[in-house]
C-alpha cells in the first residue's frame, strides 16, 4: 500500500507519533520534513508530492492563493464540535485576541472559495497544535528569577546579554519577537505589528544590522535543537525560543525559564490541509489520519513538549491528572513529569510560565503572521541573516 505523504515541520512530533499512528490506523505514513521556508514552497510548488501538508495558520495564504490545497468537509471531522474556540471564532473568547493572522480570520472557506470568519460547512486548514511563545533565559547564568525580574520583551536588548542573544531565522517569526523588544525598548513606533509598512520594516532593518554589527546579537538558529545545544554550552543566555526546547533543557537539568512579557506572547496555530489532488481512497486516508490526530493521544504527547491541542478533552483523557494539571491548569506539579520520551523534565512543585491555559490564551499580543509586504520582509530578513552569517564566518576565520 503507498504511504500517505505527510509534508510538515519539525513543529509536528512525527517521530513520536509514527509508529501509534500506522498501528492504529493500519496504513503505512510517510512524514517529509522540511524547515518553515523550503515546506511553504513545496507546498505551493509541488502539491502533487503529498496529500497533506501539516504547517501554520500564517503559512496558509501562499498554499491557498496557489489552489495547492482543497477545502476541508467539517462534516467528516469527528470532533469539529468539540473543538475550542481559539481557531474557530473571532472576537471575545476566541482568536480576536491579539494583532496578526489570527487562525480563524482565513479558516472558513466562502462560496466564491475566498477565506473569512464567517463560519461555512467548509474550512481552509484544520485547526491542531498551538502555543504562546516568547524567549528563553538561563537562570544559571545571571542571578535573577524569571518571573519577578524579566517583564518586557526589551529584555533581549539589555546590555547584560550582550553577544549571548539568539532570535529565531524566520521572518514571519523572528521579526516580531525583534520588533516588539524595539517597541518594548522605545527604540521604535509601530502603528500594526500584524501588518508593518515598508517604512516600519526598514527600521526594524536598520536596528537589526546595529545589534549584528556591535556584536549584541549572536547568530540566528533555524531548527529547535539549536538554541538547546547553545544554552548548554554557554554560548546563548537568552534567545527566541519554542517549548519543545524548553522541556528538552530542563530534561538535560538546565535552568531555563520562559518569560512571560508585560506585552503578550507571540502565538501561533498550526493545523493540517488536503492536497488538491487527492480523491477517493487517498482521500478518506487523509480524513483517517486527521481524526487520529485530533482523538487524544497525539495531543498528550505533544502536551509533554508544552503544546495545547484543539480539542482538549480528548487530551485530557490521555495524560495523568498531574500532567493535565501542570501542562493546561497551571497548577504546581503534584510530582515529577516525563517529556515525550519519558525523560524526567518537570520537578515536583515547578509551575508552567504563564500559568494556566486559560492565563496564557488572553495574553496574546500578536499572531505569526504573513503581512502584505511580506515579500520585502523576506529580502531584508535574508539580509540580516547574511550579515550576521558573514560575522560569524569572519569569527571563525580570525
Amino acid at each position: 500500500m503507498e504511504p500517505l505523504r505527510i509534508l510538515c515541520t519539525e513543529i509536528l512530533p512525527w517521530r513520536l507519533l509514527k509508529d501509534q499512528a500506522e498501528a492504529d490506523l493500519g496504513f503505512p505514513i510517510e512524514f517529509m520534513e522540511q524547515d518553515f521556508v523550503s515546506a511553504q514552497r513545496t507546498a505551493a510548488m509541488a502539491p502533487d508530492s503529498y496529500d497533506v501538508y501539516d504547517q501554520c495558520f500564517h503559512n496558509l495564504d501562499i498554499v491557498w492563493h496557489w489552489r495547492a490545497i482543497q477545502p476541508i468537509d467539517t462534516a467528516r471531522i469527528d470532533t469539529w464540535n468539540e473543538m475550542s474556540d481559539l481557531a474557530r471564532s473571532a472576537g471575545v473568547g476566541g482568536s480576536g485576541g491579539g494583532l496578526g493572522d489570527a487562525p480563524a480570520t482565513r479558516l472558513y472557506v466562502q462560496p466564491d472559495a475566498t477565506l473569512s470568519a464567517s463560519p461555512t460547512g467548509r474550512i481552509s486548514m484544520l485547526p491542531t497544535v498551538y502555543n504562546f511563545d516568547s524567549f528563553a533565559i538561563n537562570q544559571g547564568t545571571a542571578p535573577l528569577d524569571v518571573d519577578r525580574d524579566v517583564t518586557s520583551w526589551a529584555e533581549l536588548l539589555d546590555p547584560r546579554w550582550h553577544g549571548r542573544v539568539a532570535l529565531v531565522d524566520e521572518p514571519a517569526i523572528g521579526a516580531f519577537d525583534l520588533t516588539m523588544a524595539l517597541v518594548a525598548a522605545g527604540r521604535m513606533e509601530v502603528g500594526d505589528l500584524g501588518n508593518m509598512t515598508v517604512a516600519e520594516i526598514d527600521e526594524m532593518y536598520h536596528h537589526a544590522v546595529e545589534l549584528v554589527n556591535s556584536g549584541h546579537l549572536a547568530p540566528f538558529w533555524r531548527r529547535a535543537s539549536e538554541p538547546v545545544e547553545r544554552f548548554a554550552s554557554g554560548e546563548l543566555s537568552i534567545a527566541s525560543i519554542w517549548s519543545p526546547a524548553v522541556v528538552a533543557m530542563k530534561a538535560r537539568g538546565l535552568n531555563v525559564r520562559q518569560a512571560s512579557p508585560a506585552e503578550g506572547y507571540r502565538a501561533w496555530h498550526g493545523g493540517l490541509c488536503l492536497a488538491r489532488h487527492l480523491e477517493g481512497r487517498r482521500l478518506d486516508m487523509a480524513y483517517a489520519w486527521f481524526n487520529w490526530f485530533l482523538d487524544g493521544w497525539a495531543g498528550a504527547c505533544m502536551a509533554r513538549q508544552g503544546y495545547y491541542m484543539s480539542v482538549p478533552d480528548r487530551v485530557r483523557a490521555f495524560l495523568d491528572p498531574e500532567e493535565w494539571d501542570y501542562w493546561y491548569e497551571g497548577k504546581p506539579a503534584a510530582c515529577e513529569l516525563p517529556d515525550p520520551d519519558g525523560r524526567c523534565a518537570i520537578r515536583a512543585g515547578e509551575v508552567r510560565s504563564g500559568g494556566s491555559y486559560r492565563a496564557r490564551s488572553k495574553h496574546i499580543a500578536v499572531w505569526n503572521s504573513t503581512m502584505d509586504e511580506h515579500n520585502f520582509l523576506v529580502r531584508r530578513w535574508n539580509e540580516i541573516i547574511a550579515l550576521s552569517e558573514g560575522r560569524r564566518n569572519r569569527r571563525r576565520a580570525g
